[in-house]
């Protein structure tokens, strides 16, 4: 009921708040003999945390994780493994100014009235810091269906505020601070630098994609892999919208071209986004999600307070001007969580049974 673990087989239990004095997951369900140390999670940790570039917060945070149980001599022990991460550069004094009214946009209002009480230093609970630990618990699913099945999974930034950007290649991703498919960020610098200083911000749109996704994946009617994804896109902080393959392209698509035709040599487009009546086909699975302009900005905002009385805010302290830009390797461990969900799904229900049709090609 209090909404803080994601999946019943392999569940993610999250903890901590913003400003406290740690962060954390507690990962149940996890199989036991897999191979298993901090630098397989720390290199995703690296990939989103912040102060990583003037484009994003400059809260010096390592999110350096600790494994503190379920493992044993370097393998899963088939037990819960809590992975710790610690705050080490709160500025709590930022949110001082805050503490008798609600910010714009913000979950201020929504949990003090839920509550009866909020923890106002960076937001608490509904801080986008505590995606932190899902991406951990999200690369331990990415190290086990890799080594299962060959699941890869990619992502990157498609368009920020109002510059779409155009796909070039994945082996771009790593090589700039906007997870964006191309050679040249300049222009998208210029935009986040003139952003800043005017005191604003903007949203993003990501994509992300798994590939090698066993057929079969999926729990129709109510637990069907492509809406267990949004539901896990929704659960990610600052996302309003989600799309799966063509998404809402196919209200103007005909159904002489959405429908993705099988031949012996594979299928020959993915408009379905790699789920068919809630079950993976094997083709990649291709998600995209929108993100909301990040809501703290120094920006005077018409607010009340805890009174109901008319105020102005204005959000101090560091923070991203585009929450989208570190949003990539958050939306990857979703996706991740769901697949080795359903995988796990699959093997406990469906793991004797065979077919006499060998799967055909994702793409022809």
């Amino acid at each position: 009921m209090s909404g803080n673990t994601f999946g019943n087989l392999f569940a993610v239990t999250n903890f901590g708040e913003s400003h406290g004095p740690a962060i954390g997951c507690v990962i149940d369900g996890c199989p036991p003999g897999m191979t298993l140390s901090e630098a397989d999670i720390q290199t995703d940790l690296d990939r989103r945390r912040p102060g990583t570039s003037r484009f994003v917060t400059q809260r010096n945070e390592p999110d350096a994780v600790e494994i503190l149980s379920g493992v044993y001599e370097g393998k899963t022990t088939g037990t819960p493994i809590c992975l710790l991460i610690k705050n080490t550069d709160q500025r709590s004094k930022d949110y001082g100014n805050i503490l008798e009214s609600f910010r714009p946009g913000h979950a201020d209002y929504t949990y003090f009235q839920k509550y009866g009480i909020r923890d106002p230093r960076g937001g608490g609970r509904s801080s986008a810091r505590l995606t932190a630990p899902m991406v951990a618990a999200g690369a331990v699913a990415k190290k086990w269906l890799f080594e299962h099945y060959g699941t890869v999974f990619r992502g990157c930034m498609t368009q920020v505020g109002e510059l779409p950007i155009a796909f070039e290649s994945w082996d771009l991703v790593p090589n700039n601070a906007f997870f964006a498919p191309v050679a040249d960020v300049s222009a998208l610098e210029a935009y986040m630098d003139a952003l800043r200083k005017a005191g604003d911000s903007c949203g993003a749109r990501i994509r992300v994609s798994a590939a090698n996704v066993p057929v079969g994946l999926g729990e129709p009617l109510f637990d069907k892999m492509d809406s267990d994804i949004a539901y896990a896109m929704m659960g990610i902080n600052a996302v309003k919208g989600v799309e799966i393959g063509a998404g809402f392209a196919s209200v103007s698509q005909r159904g002489t071209t959405h429908g993705d035709s099988l031949s012996p040599q594979g299928f020959r487009s993915n408009n379905a986004g790699g789920v068919l009546g809630g079950i993976s086909t094997g083709q990649d699975l291709e998600v995209s999600i929108a993100i909301k302009p990040t809501s703290s900005i120094i920006t005077p905002r018409e607010s009340i307070d805890i009174n109901g009385q008319s105020t102005e805010v204005i959000t101090k302290g560091r923070h991203d001007p585009c929450v989208g830009i570190r949003a990539t390797p958050i939306a990857e461990a979703m996706l991740a969580l769901v697949v080795m969900e359903h995988a796990l799904r699959q093997r406990a229900q469906c793991g004797d049974v065979t077919v006499g049709l060998k799967p055909i090609n994702a793409s022809a």
